[in-house]
């Protein structure tokens, strides 16, 4: 007879076993027992918990780590005097809470979004494509997981991009647009272009018009027109190149398209659009060239799609969080 746990079942089972991987009293071990033996579910749902932990271990690692980076840094913004206290939790039990806060929270729980929402005045959640409107009337379509600072007060038009991705439409008013991201920036007068923020810096992509794009405050500035790109990083830009721009901009319409991309880059795309987590976790297979148009709008079966293709291993851990291996 099939037992099935309840999610209440499920998530005391995943308490149990952080509990049980941090050095339990004896009075914890016994009460255990006795959780377990109350009910066929308890058992069932252990068994789960266990296989759930086996699977998440590397995950639950990077993930506890990167928040606890995150979570420094925005202590560090708050500038508060508490930040010297911030406790340590061991390796166990770190990775267990994260996965514990993961399974329940889904991307609640991301303090790297809460750094960067912290002093945006737009921000999109994943799966969210949402197009402002300034006060000077230009207008950005703000990509899924995606969040933007506004401030024109300072004789000039000033946007820092803090996450994500936003598609600019530039009204002419004399003033000069400023797209901050990362090290960089992209200056304007009026036109269409694209900021996408990557790894250590950005990528510019134009529609229409002209942009001027400075890598670095010492930087040489190079100058896009329609259908050029050009990525920066550490400071340091590529050459620029032609692309087919309305396809690179294909998200706005609910596309995303790929020629020859890595297969890393596809899935931190579709990251954007997962209310939860996708984690790959084999460089091998990351590396692998993808190719084709997909839907933004369902990602599970993108990736089951890619799967079929590609063969890597995918599992849904209870449904917040997917790792690719």
């Amino acid at each position: 007879m099939n037992v099935n746990p309840t999610p209440a079942q499920e998530q005391a089972a995943l308490a149990w076993l952080s509990l049980l991987h941090d050095q339990p009293s004896s009075g914890d071990q016994a009460t255990f027992s006795h959780w377990l033996r109350a009910d066929p579910a308890h058992i069932e749902a252990y068994a789960q918990a266990q296989v759930l932990w086996e699977l998440s271990e590397v995950p639950a690692r990077k993930l506890a780590d990167e928040e606890a980076m995150a979570l420094q840094g925005y202590l560090t913004a708050m500038n508060t005097s508490k930040r010297s206290r911030v406790v340590r939790w061991s390796g166990a039990l770190a990775m267990a809470a994260c996965l514990l806060l993961m399974v329940s929270m889904g991307a609640g729980w991301q303090p790297s979004r809460w750094v960067d929402d912290f002093g945006a005045d737009y921000v999109t959640a994943p799966g969210e494509v949402r197009t402002v409107t300034l006060a000077d009337k230009s207008q950005v379509t703000l990509d899924a997981d995606s969040a933007i600072a506004v401030d024109f007060s300072h004789g000039e038009r000033h946007i820092q991009l803090r996450r994500g991705a936003g598609f600019f439409s530039v009204t002419h008013t004399g003033q000069s647009f400023v797209v901050e991201a990362g090290s960089g920036e992209a200056r304007v007068l009026g036109t269409q272009f694209e900021v996408r923020l990557q790894t250590a810096g950005a990528e510019v992509t134009v529609l229409s018009g002209r942009v001027g794009v400075t890598p670095s405050r010492q930087g040489q500035q190079q100058v896009l027109t329609a259908g050029q790109q050009v990525a920066y990083a550490d400071g340091v830009a590529a050459p620029l190149h032609a692309v087919d721009s309305e396809s690179r901009l294909a998200w706005r319409d609910g596309w995303l398209n790929y020629y020859k991309a890595p297969l890393a880059d596809v899935v931190k795309d579709l990251g954007r659009y997962y209310p939860g987590r996708i984690l790959l976790f084999n460089e091998e297979m990351g590396a692998k060239r993808v190719s084709g148009s997909f839907p933004s709008n369902d990602p599970l079966a993108v990736l089951t799609a890619l799967q079929a293709v590609l063969g890597f291993e995918q599992h849904n851990l209870l449904g917040r969080m997917i790792v690719l291996r």
